[in-house]
């Protein structure tokens, strides 16, 4: 899992290239409909993964899409509703970045403990 800050009014897209370096081949892309670019997708495809995001209501060329697959998208967005539930990351503390950014990452190491810790 990889997190990264950007500011509020940057796209989602300008930092995907940077978030796909280390993607696996094999692996499977989910993104929402902010992803569906065409340079990433072959971004994507040529680290031989496949990037299964839904199209843009605009988009001209047909593109392969499951709706399946993407139901897994979910836990992305659970995610976020869990991190929400700290009060340090739902009013944003703090003044800098790195900080935000460490106190977001020991949250996601909590919540992954207590859905991972073992009941014996």
């Amino acid at each position: 899992m990889k997190l990264k800050l950007t500011a509020g009014q940057k796209s989602d897209i300008a930092s995907a290239q940077e978030m796909i370096a280390d993607l696996p081949e094999g692996a499977m892309l989910l993104a929402d409909k902010g992803y569906d670019a065409n340079a990433l997708r072959d971004a994507v495809n040529a680290r031989g993964a496949w990037a299964n995001i839904p199209p843009k209501s605009n988009r001209k060329d047909p593109i392969c899409f499951s709706k399946h697959l993407y139901k897994a998208r979910n836990l992305v967005e659970r995610f976020f509703n869990k991190i929400k539930h700290y009060r340090r990351i739902a009013t944003r503390y703090d003044k800098t970045a790195e900080n935000f950014l460490a106190a977001l990452k020991l949250v996601a190491i909590r919540i992954w403990l207590r859905d991972n810790e073992s009941t014996s």
